[in-house]
């Protein structure tokens, strides 16, 4: 049996005990397949590609970092829905598809301590504090480097966790995070955010600017309508912390984050 098979089965069955998982208040991630076993099987993935994770069939999903129509990507959903992990899991694809010289990320969030380990890494342009003004000299430099970015020079993929901590910061610092999403991926920079979506009404004026919207689990039916634009995204039936959704055209697409074990 090959892996793509494998894990369409695996997915298949956790869907399956899905009720009792919640019920057990289990964790499926040993269950699901590691980020290196799903690189291993794709591991002839295009160069431009980001990977996002699995969908149910076992097949990759990826994002074209050289096709900015899809804009910035926020990730909403509960708290525990996976959202930190996601973000993880974003970076250490990067660090295990890419070379430095041609895709890097900085990470924006208000827990450094939960990405201490990524500090060291050749592909990681920081770790910075919203609490700090460290966050809003990055987003300067950030903003000033991607005005005159050349193809030659790396992606840059700005993630950021909690983004509701964001409205914190100084009016220069916002008007250069509101360029980075209105022109960033068409400049070599991508910010990928997470939002809780219990803090929605703090960003509702940013909300415009990202039409690339990811899903997490969300209790509130009427949350998930609101922020998905439908009541078709049954987001409260996701595993927390290891399936997302996103739409795709029409359609939903439901996708697992790899295991990072």
């Amino acid at each position: 049996m090959n892996n793509t098979k494998r894990f369409a089965l695996t997915f298949e069955a956790l869907t399956e005990l899905a009720d009792e998982i919640k019920t057990a208040q289990a964790a499926p991630q040993p269950a699901l397949p590691t980020l290196s076993e799903a690189l291993a099987e794709y591991s002839s993935l295009p160069r431009e590609a980001l990977f996002l994770g699995l969908a149910s069939d076992g097949l990759p999903v990826l994002l074209n970092l050289h096709d900015p129509v899809p804009g910035p990507l926020l990730v909403s959903g509960d708290a525990g829905c996976g959202k930190t992990a996601f973000l993880r899991l974003i970076a250490r694809g990067v660090e295990e598809m890419h070379d430095p010289q041609a895709v890097q990320y900085g990470i924006i969030t208000p827990h450094t301590d939960e990405w201490e380990d990524c500090e060291e890494s050749a592909h990681c342009a920081g770790v910075y504090s919203v609490k700090e003004t460290r966050a809003a000299e990055f987003l300067d430099s950030l903003s000033a480097w991607a005005h005159s970015a050349k193809d030659s020079e790396p992606i840059i993929l700005l993630l950021i966790d909690d983004f509701e901590a964001m409205t914190n910061l100084d009016h220069e610092a916002k008007q250069n995070l509101r360029w980075l999403l209105l022109r960033g991926p068409a400049r070599r920079v991508w910010p990928i955010v997470t939002l809780n979506s219990r803090r929605v009404l703090q960003v509702n004026l940013w909300l415009d600017l990202f039409h690339t919207r990811l899903f997490g689990h969300m209790d509130n039916p009427l949350e998930g309508q609101a922020l998905a634009g439908g009541r078709d995204a049954r987001l409260e039936e996701l595993m927390a912390g290891v399936q997302f959704k996103m739409r795709e055209g029409s359609e939903w697409l439901s996708f697992w984050i790899p295991s990072l074990e």
